[in-house]
């Protein structure tokens, strides 16, 4: 099965099981930061597609918000202790050992921009995972490292979600 079918299916369950929203939308959220995993699970998409229900199916903001940002957060804090503990070692773990200049380029991005650049890194891709593996690798301060975590986490949650509302917003708007 392709992934937008996984996708297509948890948004459905979402839709029909608001309930449910905040838990998977913290682990869809856990699972886009956590280093490993968002190089398999792109699951941005997904929190955009239920930012969408959002307005159109009731589910409450603040739960889903803070269930994501949270997800988002402890995915970081987890990679970041990862790199911490496995140093330079975690480059040669799959799926990182197959791509070998996610290191190299989270190093020399960590390096140009220090703390500023844990907040910059989650909204790019590729640097979302590598990022606080470097953080943790260099030793960068642990609260420092937080602060910047949980704060772009809680930006970046509102982002998608927010996205996903206006989209869905603009469609109602020209579907009637």
């Amino acid at each position: 099965m392709e992934f937008q079918a996984y996708v297509d299916q948890i948004i459905a369950f979402v839709r029909e099981n608001a309930a449910w929203a905040p838990p998977i939308v913290f682990a869809l959220a856990f699972g886009e930061s956590l280093a490993f995993i968002s190089l398999l699970i792109p699951a941005w998409g997904a929190l955009v597609a239920i930012g969408a229900l959002i307005g159109s199916s009731g589910i409450d903001f603040w739960p889903i918000w803070i269930a994501a940002s949270l997800g988002a957060a402890m995915g970081d804090w987890l990679s970041y202790w990862i790199g911490l503990k496995l140093e330079y070692s975690v480059q040669h773990i799959w799926p990182l050992s197959r791509h070998p200049n996610l290191i190299p380029r989270g190093e020399a991005f960590m390096k140009k921009w220090g703390v500023p650049g844990i907040f910059i890194g989650r909204f790019f891709g590729p640097l979302r995972a590598s990022v606080p593996l470097i953080a943790g690798i260099f030793e960068m301060p642990f609260w420092r490292f937080q602060f910047a975590n949980f704060t772009s986490a809680f930006v970046w949650a509102a982002v998608l979600l927010t996205l996903g509302d206006g989209i869905s917003t603009v469609v109602k708007y020209f579907w009637n």
